[in-house]
């Protein structure tokens, strides 16, 4: 089945030969379309040698990491790759959690809990990544979401759809092309590091940490918004020339992804007919991007119909069914497919929910958003029942605040880029 492998030149993390991909946690929720998560492990363990030990500075003398404050003991940890958050730029890690004995990797708390989503919240007011299109995604649909009627129908509510229309079809544009100019090599992103701790035999740790320097995902590169990331040197002396592995080798990893002559383009308008055959088509979140797309493009010709001077020319009913309401249910036909799509990409079957990850709530809220905008152009073909227009304008404010609410979390989203999660020991190997 499609789902349950990866074709060779788009498997995450083929570049990384210390990085190796568990084929008995790839998966996804459709059998005849591509993978959207699965897991990297290292390669099989082996000890640090002498001369590395030798090598391991205490944190007082500067040369080894020290452990902060909000860390966490793990006896292992794995990469959690999903597609989702490989066009987000999200590097979420998956720590084996242990309350006895002692563990040989040092990470950061998981970041589901409540201080660690307080901190979420006040980015949010204080991070303004302007160069990163998932942030611009984000904070896109949001503003599209606030768009109201106002007191007077033909000129408030009018304008206040073309707005909020246009608003939607930009952000549906750039969600294409974040969808295009995914990252192909997979992106590690975070940093292994040796510290010595006094816990009487000077045991030699690995602590794991965010690596921002040499993630390769678009955001960290301010001079564009999709495409290659900006990759800099390496500043740890670990990472260098060798990096730990998450079993506690010594492996050798690339400094910067290797990047085939198609992946070394910055930027894609288009993919070429072969990738699209081959790839995209198979791809629930390209698939999921486009039905956004299509059916934002169609709504926008509602958002047109309704400005002032074509909306008040519209004389005969079935010209204002055919033009005006028609493409409000067409679109909205549009973002229902899309929200269900983006459901789907984040479950490991198609028929179990995925509560713990954000993206399955922002496709759920985004799919009741687009039932209370089709609903709205189905009951305005009843346009002069008063209890039909009752209903429809109840449809438009309930599924606008839907719509608001996973943008919300959308943006919540794309400033956490370094998601940690924890499964108890006994159930690693096994989720």
């Amino acid at each position: 089945m499609r789902n349950r492998s990866f074709h060779h030149s788009h498997e995450p993390f083929r570049s990384r030969h210390s990085l190796q991909i568990d084929d008995a946690h790839t998966t996804g929720p459709l059998p005849f379309l591509n993978p959207t998560r699965a897991r990297a492990k290292h390669a099989p363990p082996l000890q640090f040698s002498t001369a590395e030990k030798d090598h391991a500075t205490p944190p007082s003398s500067g040369g080894a990491a020290s452990p902060t404050r909000d860390a966490l003991d793990a006896p292992n940890i794995q990469l959690n790759w999903r597609s989702r958050d490989n066009r987000k730029g999200r590097h979420a890690l998956l720590v084996e959690s242990s309350s006895f004995g002692s563990a040989p990797y040092v990470t950061p708390k998981p970041t589901s809990t409540l201080h660690a989503t307080w901190q979420g919240i006040k980015r949010m007011s204080t991070q303004y990544p302007y160069w990163d299109v998932s942030y611009l995604v984000a904070v896109i649909f949001t503003l599209g979401s606030v768009t109201k009627f106002g007191t007077e129908i033909l000129y408030g509510g009018g304008i206040t759809a073309f707005i909020g229309a246009t608003i939607f079809e930009i952000g549906s544009v750039l969600l294409m092309l974040e969808a295009i100019n995914e990252n192909r090599t997979g992106c590690f992103g975070w940093a292994l590091e040796k510290l010595v701790e006094s816990d009487g035999e000077n045991a030699t740790k690995v602590m794991v940490r965010p690596d921002k320097d040499t993630c390769s995902h678009h955001h960290t590169n301010k001079r564009n918004l999709v495409g290659k990331g900006d990759v800099k040197p390496p500043a740890s002396s670990l990472s260098t020339a060798s990096s730990v592995s998450l079993h506690g080798c010594v492996a050798d990893q690339p400094k910067q992804p290797e990047y085939t002559e198609a992946e070394n383009r910055s930027w894609v308008w288009f993919p070429s007919a072969q990738e699209l055959k081959s790839h995209y088509l198979r791809e629930l979140g390209f698939l999921a991007c486009l039905a956004q797309l299509t059916g934002a493009s169609v709504f926008w010709i509602w958002g047109f119909t309704a400005l002032p001077g074509i909306n008040n020319k519209l004389g005969s009913q079935g010209l204002l069914d055919g033009i005006y309401w028609a493409p409000q249910i067409v679109g909205g036909a549009g973002f229902i497919i899309s929200g269900l799509l983006f459901i789907l990409e984040t479950q490991s079957k198609w028929y179990q929910p995925a509560f713990g990850v954000l993206g399955w709530h922002i496709g759920f809220w985004n799919l009741v958003g687009a039932f209370g905008f089709t609903l709205c152009g189905a009951l305005g073909l009843a346009y002069g029942n008063s209890g039909a227009e009752y209903q429809a304008s109840l449809a438009t404010f309930w599924g606008s605040w839907a719509f608001l609410i996973g943008s919300v979390i959308q943006w919540y989203e794309s400033l956490d880029k370094y998601p940690v999660a924890t499964k108890p020991v006994e159930n690693v190997q096994k989720t």
